[in-house]
């Protein structure tokens, strides 16, 4: 189940991220460039976690394009960790309720700021979306139902 949450992270995340202009990174004042920053250092904490070790680092933001690759790179090598059947260095549940729940927060957040900045992205029915577990890279499959 961990492992396609992250998956549906992916898939939700590239919406989000997808197509969204340069300047949309310095909209509002916690900006999309941060937020995004702040995603891909929960995912180098999940790795951490994964292997035992409670170890944090806050990164500035990088150029927009640079953050969205360190994000799709940084679930593929915690999905990659979780898919290696190497025992966890905390349970699943609490690599949930952390970062991977938080992620989940972080990218509607991405996505209402789209809205708000006057870049939005279409809706889509999620539940009839086609996330594969495994599939968590920036190339996901294309919306099934648009609204």
């Amino acid at each position: 189940m961990l492992r396609h949450t992250v998956a549906t992270l992916a898939y939700r995340g590239g919406k989000a991220l997808r197509g969204a202009p340069a300047e949309f990174a310095g909209y509002g004042s916690r900006t999309p460039g941060q937020i995004l920053a702040h995603l891909c250092d929960l995912f180098d904490w999940a790795l951490k976690l994964a292997d035992g070790k409670h170890e944090w680092h806050d990164s500035p933001p990088r150029a927009w394009d640079a953050d969205i690759a360190r994000f799709f790179a940084g679930l593929e090598a915690f999905d990659r960790r979780l898919a290696s059947g190497v025992p966890l260095g905390v349970e699943p549940e609490r690599l949930f309720q952390g970062p991977v729940a938080d992620a989940l927060t972080h990218v509607g957040q991405i996505a209402m700021l789209r809205r708000m900045a006057g870049c939005p992205m279409s809706g889509e029915n999620y539940f009839v979306a086609k996330i594969e577990t495994g599939r968590v890279g920036a190339d996901q499959e294309a919306a099934v139902k648009v609204f």
